[in-house]
């Protein structure tokens, strides 16, 4: 086949970047190593043509750009269901609380909302696009956010609220992630609070009928591009060409555009190799370790306790749960999240334990009711071959500084597309459409500038 872009997966960022080439009048090529679309996103049918997020499914203020795709797609929002008590564990007590924030006593309360209000400060001195030129990048490079927070708060009750959150936003410990990543992310989300909150924050909404309808609607508009169930293997290019290898095809283009978590860019034999820091690069960045768990009843029975179904935990394995229910309420879904070192202990497990303490949490919180779903859905996402992990790759100390520059630099004619380049909700859907965008602009310049000379 010859075209003139090869896209590597599609995702959303992947999609994104071929619908803009495709508007631009460009012949393009999406290869997907899975037999579907939409990469970290996946629904799931719970029956009488309802369906639930598997994958990434949370949107709210300032996420421009993936409800603007949204809405060109025919997609629309619903409000992520708060009404009700939220209960908190909290280093052996259950809370319960509503409004914007927990009450956990006024010391600990003033450390937490100290912490937050620092780093959001130090959160602007850095920017998201070149995080290796903040003033301080150096010593916020080297250091965890954990061992800042042992540094800066005095309240453990207040470090463990905030490592609860940043499991919940990051799904990594606070002692793997470098403190100049965490400002990076949070000045890309406009704040924490805002990263951390549901109501006025970035889980705010959700998708009707699932966000990876947005990446079906956009695959029906390139039937003739998409070729699913054939991962790439190989890249090759000689400075007039590209060659791209994947399972029973080869194709040949002037550019491409590798739209896949950097854990995976590994996969990919490259001629010439990539450049050795964006070896460096990708050889150091992991993803976070998560487990989505979605236990399915006849309705959403806690409603009727005066529970809204959101709880943060500090005890686990479950972290943070969430009223997951369909826009009309039936079925009644919980949601739990499984992140970090939660995480890693219940891979750990044999698959039926992992259920039966996922289930043993929604009980402790709801009721014994909570034991008898009448489905419950998993997302393994680390062990998904495709993706190796969720919800994003991070970066832990000195990669920023070290080799940082190399996340978006082209490598001759491949481009880098994904959630982890954005510079915008770095990790969210609305970076991955910004960053497809991106990838798809530089392709474009790169064919004016050749027809100029």
């Amino acid at each position: 086949m010859r075209t003139d872009c090869v896209v590597v997966g599609a995702g959303l960022s992947g999609l994104v970047a071929a619908r803009r080439l495709l508007q631009a009048g460009l012949g393009v090529c999406v290869l997907e190593a899975r037999e579907r679309v939409g990469g970290r996103t996946l629904n799931a049918d719970v029956g009488n043509g309802q369906v639930v997020e598997i994958g990434g499914q949370f949107t709210g203020p300032g996420q421009d750009a993936i409800q603007r795709v949204a809405r060109e797609a025919g997609v629309e929002t619903f409000a992520t269901h708060t009404c009700g008590t939220h209960l908190m564990e909290l280093r052996g007590r259950t809370r319960r609380w509503s409004g914007a924030n927990p009450r956990i006593g006024l010391v600990p309360s003033l450390s937490y909302l100290g912490a937050q209000r620092e780093l959001d400060r130090m959160a602007r001195e850095v920017d998201p696009a070149a995080p290796w030129q903040a003033v301080r990048a150096a010593e916020w490079d080297a250091l965890t956010l954990g061992g800042w927070m042992r540094r800066r708060m005095l309240s453990e009750s207040a470090r463990t609220l905030l490592a609860m959150a940043v499991r919940a936003v990051w799904s990594i410990e606070p002692d793997e992630v470098s403190l100049l990543h965490i400002l990076a992310c949070i000045n890309a989300g406009h704040s924490l609070e805002r990263l951390i909150r549901t109501r006025d924050g970035a889980q705010q909404d959700r998708f009707v009928g699932g966000s990876q309808r947005i990446a079906e609607e956009l695959a029906r508009t390139m039937p003739d591009q998409l070729w699913l169930g054939h991962p790439v293997r190989r890249i090759a290019q000689d400075g007039e060409r590209v060659v791209v290898r994947a399972d029973g095809l080869e194709v040949e283009a002037d550019r491409v555009i590798v739209a896949v978590p950097p854990l995976l860019c590994r996969e990919i034999e490259f001629a010439p190799a990539m450049p050795l820091g964006r070896q460096q690069l990708i050889a150091r960045t992991p993803q976070g370790t998560t487990l989505k768990y979605l236990a399915v009843y006849d309705e959403p029975y806690w409603r009727a306790a005066g529970l809204s179904g959101q709880v943060a935990s500090d005890r686990g394995p479950v972290g943070a749960a969430f009223d997951n229910s369909p826009p009309g309420g039936r079925p009644g879904i919980l949601l739990g999240f499984v992140v970090g070192r939660h995480a890693r202990d219940l891979l750990a497990l044999p698959v039926a334990e992992r259920e039966r303490q996922v289930l043993d949490c929604f009980a402790r919180w709801f009721g014994d009711r909570a034991r008898s779903p009448r489905e419950v859905l998993v997302g393994s996402w680390s062990e998904e071959t495709w993706t190796r992990g969720c919800y994003a790759a991070f970066h832990p100390p000195g990669l920023w500084t070290s080799f940082g520059a190399c996340l978006r630099q082209p490598h001759g004619r491949v481009h880098w597309a994904g959630a982890e380049t954005a510079t915008r909700w770095i990790g969210f859907m609305d970076g991955a459409v910004t960053a497809g965008e991106r990838a798809a602009s530089e392709v474009l310049s790169c064919r004016v500038q050749g027809v100029r000379r």
